[in-house]
């Protein structure tokens, strides 16, 4: 009767939703489309999306989606570390504030509420970096408005946080799934030739599963990805699987970023 009731039982869900008071933090979320006059912007949509796709690729044991989930969570810390600098330093300015006299909290009075469709952790890492950045833009705006920083000042400290989320962002997006899995390697067939020609070499602790990342998902092996083994797929098939393309279109981070200053837009007009 118990193992009937377990089977029955569906999967578990809880509504999320993250509230912006910012249009900084709202552009980062969104990013930018891709015209023919400006680059896009990968946005935190679309790094959610493709964390969802290399946490799959680590699933069914594909190194290389190990590899770069290490190298994505790596930098989701830096980020992390770098933005905690940038709000000490704000704290720092505003602790200067006289004591006679009391700010309260800068907030929207219209905050944009996103609801959240996040399948990975590290989708969520990078939700709360966007939350500790958006609070960052709110503290910088205030400590504008009341002549604590003058505008070069905040302007260059939102570029530099804005510039930490996005290339953190960029990163995960040169992510491809290699096609390729440690039995693969192991047995040194086709399939592991043609993704070590495709993606360079891996080191051996990532290659062997020894190390994997904090949040890296347990392993599903699955016996189709043995088929090449067994003859029913061609070397040449298999090398043509990893020809497939990017999950999404590489971004010269930089010049996309000389197209869209944090400096659009402003979140000071509701300031009185």
């Amino acid at each position: 009767m118990a193992d009937d009731l377990r089977l029955n039982l569906g999967a578990l869900r809880s509504a999320m939703q993250l509230t912006l008071h910012t249009h900084h933090a709202s552009r980062i979320w969104h990013g930018r489309a891709k015209t023919p006059e400006r680059p896009g912007i990968i946005g935190l949509n679309g790094f959610v999306s493709i964390m969802n796709k290399m946490r799959r690729g680590a699933e069914q044991d594909d190194p290389y989606s190990d590899w770069w989930m290490i190298k994505v969570e790596e930098k989701l810390d830096d980020t992390k570390t770098r933005l905690q600098v940038l709000r000490e330093q704000v704290d720092q300015v505003l602790a200067s504030i006289p004591s006679a006299l009391s700010l309260g909290e800068n907030c929207n009075v219209q905050p944009v509420k996103l609801p959240l469709y996040v399948g990975s952790q590290h989708g969520f890492l990078a939700v709360y970096l966007l939350a500790d950045y958006d609070d960052l833009a709110r503290r910088l705006i205030l400590a504008h408005h009341t002549a604590l920083i003058d505008r070069h000042t905040m302007e260059q400290w939102l570029d530099e946080g804005a510039h930490l989320l996005r290339s953190t962002f960029a990163l995960a997006q040169r992510y491809r799934y290699s096609g390729a899995t440690r039995d693969d390697f192991a047995a040194n067939n086709a399939v592991a030739r043609a993704a070590r020609e495709k993606f360079g070499e891996l080191p051996q602790d990532v290659l062997e599963g020894t190390r994997r990342a904090r949040f890296a998902p347990p392993i599903v092996r699955r016996s189709g990805l043995k088929a090449l083994d067994a003859g029913t797929v061609d070397a040449g098939t298999a090398a043509a699987a990893l020809t497939q393309p990017s999950i999404s279109d590489a971004v010269p981070l930089d010049a996309a970023l000389d197209d869209d200053r944090t400096t659009e837009g402003s979140d000071e007009e509701g300031l009185a």
